[in-house]
């Protein structure tokens, strides 16, 4: 008796029609449209790059276009950096706000902007670039583990710089936990608090967690063993909120300091070698809600009392108080704040031997995230409960770069993509927006969530992001397109914790359900 094929599956039937779909579109382009005029534009500093340069429409496709950049920019072979084109118009959304909507170059100019009617070849052609990241991270779609373990909600979690391969969580059950995300098991439990622990924070070389908790205290723990290392670092009179390691490139040898954020309306920082107080940065009226460690040696700090202060980290003098909000500062992210957690983890794996060549790795790391246009440039983003994001130079002026208005509700977290041109915010109107990180231009809302969004996290190539929600679902949105990649259902209740693993293999997220998720490609 002959075998009978089963019936073909929906997403079988699905890749015929798509691919029947290429088949149709793929036609040439003329060949009697002779040149058009195309000048490059950087899309971090909008300057151009080379003069107009004279293209025949025929060859104007983007490997060609790449070819002709990376020329100009005098790369060899061996530096050639890939690209992605797009000629910016503008155009209002469903609320009313002006979206700059970039047309993708795709294919080549033909097909993305003549045939469109973008433009004719009578028009100088001004086209964008940007580069992009030598690997490429792929969007999870998958629930690859769910790890009981936690008696209570998961409030905070972070991968480890070094790789997807463990997790540290903290919940409201008073401990912490370090998860093997390979096996998908708990590694081990990091007892010693005595109420929720709302902050994690893995240091940058790798070797000791920190967590600050609802006990007023923030406590040291070896990641390989599970130990608690010294004694807890008591100091603060109320709970711990935030924490903020020194960057790698800044520490003295074998003395890591770390920052801690306190509803008592102060920041302590710690000598993590001898868990003692170093500076006491008291300044603040109200609860500080979160701090950042800069790379030039500012921290930052953000407060209840509607201001964001930045503060000498030698010796705890106050810098600058950046005032505009209207409301309570909920949090705050750095421009540099990838390159600050990965220290001299990069994609590769590759460590240096010795500890200068792994501080010189990280400084050279470090300056590259922050150089724009020649100059050091650090950025600084405010979220607030007056619906608003600011964003600021602090080394320029104490006046915001630019008022980030469109949420209509409660701005609860922002954060700077890796490559430091995309700033993305979740809100309580269950929506995130993508703004440009260069001058705080309205880019896109990213619809889908159906409740308050708590966090979003960018996927290390910046070309994703994965937000949480109070809906019980994590989201992950293409950054170039603005549409929705994949929905990942899972969660029994709320979202409240997710971080993209530094090497973007993982993504972990935890919540009310109390249970550790971890999602793949």
């Amino acid at each position: 008796m002959a075998t009978v094929l089963p019936p073909p599956s929906k997403r079988q039937k699905t890749a015929v029609i798509i691919r029947a779909k290429e088949q149709q579109e793929i036609d040439t382009i003329p060949d009697d449209l002779g040149s058009v005029r195309v000048q490059f534009h950087d899309h971090a500093t909008g300057n151009p790059t080379g003069p107009p340069i004279s293209v025949p429409v025929v060859d104007a496709t983007v490997k060609n276009l790449e070819l002709l950049l990376n020329t100009i920019q005098g790369n060899d072979e061996s530096q050639r950096i890939p690209y992605r084109f797009s000629l910016v118009s503008t155009k209002k959304d469903g609320d009313g706000e002006t979206a700059t909507t970039p047309a993708d170059i795709s294919s080549d100019i033909y097909h993305s902007v003549l045939r469109n009617g973008l433009r004719t070849t009578e028009d100088s052609i001004n086209l964008q670039y940007t580069p992009q990241a030598v690997f490429r991270v792929k969007a999870v779609s998958r629930c690859s583990a769910t790890i009981p373990g936690h008696g209570e909600a998961i409030l905070a979690t972070q991968f480890s710089p070094r790789s997807s391969s463990r997790m540290v969580t903290g919940s409201g059950d008073s401990t912490a936990r370090i998860w093997d995300c390979e096996t998908g098991t708990p590694m081990h439990t990091l007892k010693g608090h005595t109420s929720w622990v709302l902050a994690v924070s893995w240091s940058p070389d790798d070797h000791l967690i920190a967590t600050g908790s609802m006990d007023n205290s923030v406590r040291l723990w070896d990641p390989n063993t599970g130990k608690q290392l010294g004694s807890p670092m008591k100091g603060h009179t109320k709970w711990v909120s935030s924490l903020a390691w020194e960057p790698y490139h800044l520490q003295s040898d074998d003395a890591p300091r770390i920052a801690s954020a306190s509803r008592d309306a102060t920041v302590r920082i710690w000598n993590t070698a001898i868990q003692r107080i170093d500076i006491v940065l008291s300044g603040h009226a109200g609860s500080v809600s979160c701090v950042r460690w800069g790379g030039t040696g500012n921290i930052y700090t953000a407060s209840h009392d509607k201001t964001v202060k930045i503060w000498n980290a030698a010796d705890g003098t106050l810098r600058h108080t950046l005032k505009s909000h209207a409301h309570w500062v909920n949090h705050l992210a750095l421009s540099t704040d990838f390159a600050l957690r990965t220290a001299y983890h990069d994609h590769t794996g590759v460590i240096p031997d010795s500890v200068e060549e792994k501080r010189a790795k990280a400084k050279q790391r470090y300056t590259t995230a922050a150089t724009n246009d020649g100059k050091m440039v650090e950025r600084l983003v405010t979220a607030s409960d007056d619906f608003t994001i600011y964003l600021w130079e602090p080394q320029k002026s104490t006046k915001p770069i630019a008022r980030l208005h469109g949420h209509q509700k409660q701005v609860n977290h922002v954060t700077f993509s890796p490559d430091g041109l995309h700033i993305a915010s979740a809100g309580f109107d269950n929506h995130v927006k993508l703004w440009d990180a260069r001058d705080g231009r309205f880019i896109a809302t990213l619809r889908g969530h159906v409740a308050p969004v708590y966090q979003c996290t960018f996927s290390a190539d910046s070309r994703l992001l994965v937000s949480a929600s109070k809906d019980t679902t994590l989201k992950v949105w293409d950054v170039r397109t603005g549409k929705l990649s994949e929905d990942l259902p899972g969660h029994q209740d709320e979202v409240y914790a997710v971080d993209w693993s530094p090497d973007g293999q993982r993504v972990g997220s935890g919540g009310k359900d109390k249970a550790v998720r971890i999602w793949r490609h």
